[in-house]
């Protein structure tokens, strides 16, 4: 399927869109410079899949999707927090990101890394003064978020990566990009589940396999990409992974067998989401076959 051909929640992403471009950060004119660089960031544009995550399972499961926009933006803030830190020299030293320089580029190393804090904290400070729901759900959504970007998620998963200490093999792999990338992704649908208390447990079981199956696939997309697509498609650097020999996809199975691996992982994505959602969900599929499919 031709990635023109696939469709995508496009009202979901104005939603979330808008939603980033009401948020502000700075309460006094000495810290306008760093909002001003932590808004570059976050509003420098892309799908946003991650809070459209958010948004769509939130309709999946009878929510309206504007009710989890605090949700979701938290997500956003937390991913533009991660990309601003990757970037910068002692981690994968990328001058662009999202199509511009990237942070450290346009306003010093320094100020990207508090942008990068900033970014992190204002994210829980919206998701637990913002975000409507029975306290303990919002705590519980809280705390799941938390975990998902923590040691136990996509921080110790980046340790991982820089320190190469994962097991070698396919479960190590596995395992590295799960924590790195997966937990974030798998965050934006978990979360939500958190926020609702009334869900079955085979639903959330199926929801939450759906989750992690999707972040796995996301990252062997993103795998390929590095290798087969361009700066200017991708909006960052083609190539930064073989260039810090990071391990990937693609350097432990090769480019055709993880094409394979991830139309395999695509299957059993929608598979889960068919058992969690049946008959409902259709945001959720077409975020799914976009990610099998994209080509950015």
């Amino acid at each position: 399927m031709a990635v023109s051909q696939v469709a995508y929640p496009d009202h979901l992403q104005v939603e979330v869109e808008q939603y980033l471009h009401t948020l502000s950060f700075s309460r006094d004119r000495a810290t306008d410079g760093l909002e001003q660089a932590m808004r570059y960031s976050l509003l420098a544009g892309g799908k946003r899949i991650r809070p459209v995550l958010t948004l769509a399972t939130a309709a999946a499961v009878g929510r309206d999707s504007a009710s989890v926009l605090p949700l979701a933006a938290a997500v956003e803030l937390i991913h533009t927090y991660s990309l601003i830190h990757d970037d910068l020299p002692a981690m994968d030293d990328d001058d662009m990101r999202r199509g511009q320089p990237s942070c450290h580029r346009a306003y010093g190393e320094d100020v990207a890394i508090l942008a990068g804090d900033g970014l992190y904290a204002e994210a829980f400070a919206l998701l637990l003064s913002e975000q409507r729901g029975e306290p303990a759900c919002v705590l519980a959504a809280a705390r799941e978020l938390a975990f998902a970007t923590g040691v136990s998620g996509m921080v110790g998963g980046q340790y991982m990566d820089v320190a190469g200490s994962a097991a070698e093999g396919p479960d190590g792999l596995r395992q590295l990009h799960e924590l790195k990338t997966g937990r974030l992704i798998a965050a934006s649908v978990n979360c939500v589940l958190s926020l609702v208390a009334n869900l079955e447990a085979a639903t959330v079981a199926s929801f939450r396999a759906f989750a992690d199956e999707l972040g796995v696939l996301f990252q062997i997309v993103d795998d390929i990409l590095d290798v087969t697509g361009s700066t200017k498609t991708l909006g960052k650097s083609q190539g930064s992974d073989e260039r810090l020999g990071r391990r990937t996809y693609v350097s432990e199975f090769g480019l055709d067998k993880a094409r394979r691996l991830a139309s395999e992982s695509h299957r059993r994505a929608r598979a889960h989401l068919d058992r969690a959602a049946p008959g409902r969900g259709t945001e959720l599929v077409q975020i799914t076959d976009f990610i099998a499919n994209r080509s950015h």
